[in-house]
């Protein structure tokens, strides 16, 4: 199958029928796989081209082997003009990309934000989270694979899609400044973009490196302890060191897992409220099995590299739970992912290369507010969480290692008792056993009513001696700070709750999309 320039631009001609002489200039946009139809010409390529004409310029999708042109729209964000503060500088809690982009983007408006991170620049933080996966030392509660620089997604593949609408350009205004600080440039192309977990700290230093020449100031290992609130109004914080600090202007930007902020912010009045999540564990198979299944005899084609996959069931009856897969890595490792010791959990990640033997996802089911115990409580979700983490804990022998069991045992309800040919790639290590003891009885039904269903769109799924590790519960925040149309939380003037531990983001790209977001509205609050 030919995909080079000249082939794409003969269909390009074709698709928008007009002559070579009129086609002044065309890029490819996006480059999606399509492995849908195998029964139907096997998998498609489906490209985005950006093209101009003359008298407009237009996107469409092209193919060469699909007649159908679609026009898209692309928008494009614009940050805010460069302002002249005469107040306080601006607070970012977090460096994660939210916090990142958001300080990226007030730096660019002259505005010298502060970033204060509870944890470890990029590299020493790479360093302490090895010495754990390799069972040389426990977790540190301040530097860890939740916290430091990057954020969470530094030790998940770097994964750059996103299922949110793109309607004001941030999400690729985002992908463009990746880019121009270190990512493989691949993500400006591809459906499914990665940049990896090996070369993120690149990009986190670039970025790192531009908000600290345009004036403002990271400062790590600073773990924020208090807020001060008058009459509603933000007026200053104090970091667990004791330095307080005058401001008016704090964008929240911290992830999933800090639940010491959001309990001490719960107990300053600041409204939240509980919101479901997913909890379940992390399921391996073998990748050269995962990519025949997709991909079938053209498999192992460069163009496509190691096969993602994706699904989503619903049980039976009208409350049934839905079931689906969650931050999957082809070519990865599952990855001990705790925040503090005496807890188990479980997440995915690979290098940009995707060449480790399985692949691997989070098989997670929904859980909501009414299985909290408390629904009115919200910090009912991380009791829920850390009782999950705790008992995966005791189950594995408290000793650091992991639960996990075959998956024909688990449809089975047996304990396991050896593996197959399918090697676990956990560290420090894992524990066979029977993991009903570790879930929820209604997750561990929900999982085992999907895998059938599953198995028909990917072959081979069901196989005996797939790994499932446990626990993962940190999907999602299990709360969402509110906010209202100034993007300020309403018992805190001054108080900007943003990206994924506020509720509202999943992942690296709509995390740093809303801090672009929000960013852009505290900015034009100087003006």
């Amino acid at each position: 199958m030919d995909h080079g320039d000249e082939a794409l631009q003969k269909s390009l001609l074709r698709k928008l029928r007009i002559k070579a002489d009129q086609l002044h200039d065309w890029k490819v946009y996006r480059r999606a796989i399509d492995a849908r139809k195998q029964d139907d010409g096997g998998v498609r390529l489906i490209y985005t081209v950006q093209a101009d004409v003359g008298n407009r310029e237009t996107e469409i999708v092209a193919t060469a082997k699909s007649p159908d042109v679609r026009l898209v729209n692309q928008s494009v964000f614009t940050p805010p003009t460069h302002t002249h503060a005469n107040r306080s500088r601006p607070v970012i809690i977090g460096a994660g990309p939210c916090g990142y982009f958001a300080a990226l983007t007030l730096a660019r408006a002259g505005l010298k934000p502060i970033v204060l991170e509870r944890g470890k620049a990029a590299g020493p933080r790479a360093r302490d989270v090895t010495r754990f996966w390799r069972g040389e030392s426990e977790v540190d509660p301040e530097s860890n694979v939740q916290f430091g620089e990057g954020g969470a997604g530094t030790f998940s593949d770097g994964k750059l899609y996103t299922g949110i609408r793109d309607r004001d350009g941030a999400v690729r205004f985002v992908l463009e400044e990746l880019a121009a600080h270190g990512a493989p440039d691949d993500i400006l192309i591809k459906g499914k973009p990665h940049i990896g977990t090996d070369r993120l700290i690149t990009v986190l230093r670039s970025l790192r490196r531009e908000i600290l020449e345009l004036g403002g100031e990271i400062r790590f290992e600073t773990k924020v302890k208090e807020i001060f609130l008058e009459n509603g109004t933000l007026r200053g914080l104090t970091t667990a060191t004791g330095e307080e600090i005058s401001v008016d202007k704090v964008i929240l930007a911290v992830g999933h897992s800090a639940r010491e902020t959001f309990e001490m912010l719960h107990a300053h009045g600041i409204t939240m409220e509980a919101k479901p999540f997913s909890v379940g564990a992390r399921i391996e198979h073998p990748q050269a099995m995962i990519d025949r299944s997709l991909y079938g005899e053209q498999s192992g084609h460069p163009l496509l590299g190691a096969a993602p996959y994706k699904f989503a069931r619903r049980g039976r009856g009208r409350k049934a739970r839905g079931c689906y897969s969650f931050c999957m890595c082809p070519g990865g490792l599952v990855v001990a992912s705790s925040s503090s010791p005496g807890l188990i959990v479980t997440n995915g990640m690979s290098s940009y290369a995707r060449d480790d033997a399985n692949a691997n996802a989070g098989f997670m089911v929904e859980v909501f507010p009414e299985d909290f115990g408390d629904p009115t409580n919200p910090l009912a979700g991380i009791a829920f969480q850390k009782e999950l983490e705790q008992r995966a804990f005791m189950l594995a022998g408290a000793n650091r290692k992991a639960p996990a069991q075959l998956l024909g045992d688990f449809m089975a309800g047996a304990a396991s008792r050896e593996l197959g040919k399918v090697k676990p790639s956990y560290r420090p290590g894992i524990v066979l056993t029977d993991l009903r003891e570790c879930l929820p009885d209604y997750v561990v039904k929900t999982m085992q009513h999907a895998v059938t269903g599953i198995a028909k769109q990917i072959k081979g799924f069901n196989r005996h001696d797939a790994i499932l590790t446990a626990v993962e519960t940190r999907t999602s925040s299990p709360l969402r700070i509110l906010r209202n149309k100034s993007m300020q939380s309403p018992d805190a003037k001054g108080l900007y709750p943003a990206g994924e531990g506020a509720g509202y983001a999943g992942g690296i790209l709509s995390a740093a999309a809303d801090g672009l977001r929000v960013a852009h509205t505290l900015a034009s609050h100087y003006s």
